[in-house]
């Protein structure tokens, strides 16, 4: 344990070391001088506060957050580099430049960054919380639970703890265990509707009876959320009920138009009840919803496919495949067409 507290410290102290060199000979002033106009009118205002007041770093986080939302991922982490030269101390700092790189596909980075964060306080709950997150994300699954473990050690009924706990004895594939935490994720917070839905799922992947009760405690947590009503849908699909997925189905539908996961849902069963224009309408809204939805332009395509119009089979499978050329079905349904 002392080898990893060693590498906790000294990798923030690299931070610091590192930040203050490249921020060095006024480099913080000379961003904020140096950016030409942005063309949006909040980051520029920032920009000339800062030429006022070049050492202030809450200054510096604002136009990261701002970049951030625009996707200048590049920019906002300069910015953050440069906020956190003049604060290295300030959690919150860590945990947005996390965010970014997170969003920038920069995962190792975002998990060193957290690592600093609770290096700089052990006991920050959100911060040791956002670490296990990213640890699960990596996939490194017992790092997570050593971290979760430091979390509950705190706060005994940390419910997202508990859920995060569940996430990965799950990809363990240890379904006892998973379930196990999931009930005191559930128990300790009675609204947190995904663990409610992961214990239905995890129920039905063994035959519970217990199954259809948890996605109706999540329905009732939220009557509102797709997410559960098809999760249901899913589960009354698995029990050979077509026909109460697709009132499940369509009742997302009702409640969110623009939900693509519902129509591309109702689609499938659709398919499965030969109802073919029916099929190829719902896969057509899903696209319309989602234009990289690229399993939907598959169906779309099959169930042209099987009504006979193969000019826009063909075309929703190739356009499936311009989106992932490795895409298995969209291949083979290609080749069924070749030379139709």
């Amino acid at each position: 344990m002392k080898i990893q507290k060693y590498h906790f410290f000294f990798g923030w102290l690299a931070l610091v070391i590192g930040l203050s060199n490249a921020c060095s000979n006024n480099q913080p002033q000379e961003a904020s001088t140096a950016l030409a106009p942005s063309g949006n009118q909040e980051i520029d205002q920032v920009t000339q506060r800062l030429q006022a007041t070049p050492n202030d770093a809450s200054l510096y986080a604002l136009r990261a957050e701002l970049f951030y939302e625009k996707n200048s991922y590049d920019q906002a982490i300069l910015d953050m580099t440069a906020a956190m030269t003049l604060d290295s101390l300030n959690l919150d700092y860590h945990h947005l430049l996390s965010d970014i790189y997170l969003d920038y596909f920069r995962s190792r980075l975002a998990l060193k960054t957290m690592e600093r964060a609770v290096a700089i306080d052990p006991t920050h709950l959100p911060s040791l919380l956002k670490l296990s997150e990213i640890q699960l994300f990596l996939k490194k699954n017992e790092d997570a639970l050593k971290t979760l473990d430091k979390v509950l050690r705190q706060d005994p009924q940390n419910a997202l703890a508990f859920f995060f706990m569940g996430k990965n004895f799950e990809e363990m594939g240890d379904r006892n265990r998973a379930i196990n935490a999931y009930q005191k994720a559930s128990e300790n917070d009675p609204e947190m509707l995904d663990a409610w839905i992961k214990l239905g799922q995890l129920h039905a992947s063994i035959n519970s009876q217990l199954a259809e009760a948890y996605f109706d405690n999540a329905i009732e947590v939220d009557s509102m959320s797709t997410v559960a009503l098809n999760a249901k849908a899913e589960y009354r699909w698995s029990q050979d009920d077509p026909q109460e997925a697709l009132a499940l189905y369509k009742t997302a539908i009702r409640k969110d138009r623009m939900d693509e996961k519902s129509y591309y849902n109702a689609g499938l069963v659709y398919l499965e009840l030969d109802s073919l224009d029916k099929a190829y309408e719902h896969f057509n809204i899903a696209i319309e919803n989602a234009p990289l939805y690229v399993a939907a332009y598959y169906y779309r395509g099959y169930a042209a496919e099987l009504l006979g119009k193969t000019a826009q089979a063909k075309a929703d499978y190739e356009h499936a495949l311009r989106l992932a050329p490795e895409y298995q079905k969209a291949l083979e349904g290609a080749a069924r067409l070749r030379g139709k």
